[in-house]
């Protein structure tokens, strides 16, 4: 069984929005061997990382910088899953205000400490509200669904 762990921050409508529209695509492809788990930032402790076998991390940019709770969930889970998940494939998207870049770097900071491969470019959706968050964010989510599922991460 391959497990698919989304770890999303979702403090507003339009984040639940992208949430919701990334389980959806992944469902679609109804990849009988893939169990999907979504969970906040505050509900995620090292045992669901280790459970999984890939993560989709959302998150809004706050002040420049990554979530509050988004940053909690790395600073409880970083040692003690620093040994056990290297080279977790992950996919980054950061819902942004302002341009993201200093959200982007610190979280792929952090992944690099705990070894973990980015598995696509991190997906910036800045600016104002745009329809179209909804679907890359799907299409994200659904390619490393299918990279698990494909065995080629």
């Amino acid at each position: 069984m391959i497990k698919l762990l989304f770890v999303c921050h979702c403090p507003s409508a339009n984040t639940k929005t992208l949430r919701d529209s990334a389980a959806h695509g992944v469902r679609q492809m109804k990849l009988e061997n893939l169990e999907l788990r979504i969970q906040t930032p505050a509900a995620t402790d090292a045992g669901d990382v280790e459970w999984c076998n890939g993560i989709v991390l959302g998150t809004t940019e706050n002040f420049g910088y990554m979530a509050g709770m988004t940053k909690d969930f790395f600073e409880r889970i970083y040692y003690p899953c620093l040994n056990s998940t290297p080279g977790l494939p992950v996919a980054l998207y950061i819902r942004a205000g302002e341009d993201g870049t200093g959200t982007k770097t610190s979280i792929e900071r952090i992944m690099t400490g705990l070894r973990w491969k980015l598995v696509a470019d991190p997906l910036i959706l800045s600016g104002n509200w745009d329809a179209n968050f909804q679907d890359q964010v799907s299409e994200l989510a659904m390619t490393v669904a299918a990279g698990l599922d494909a065995g080629i991460y």
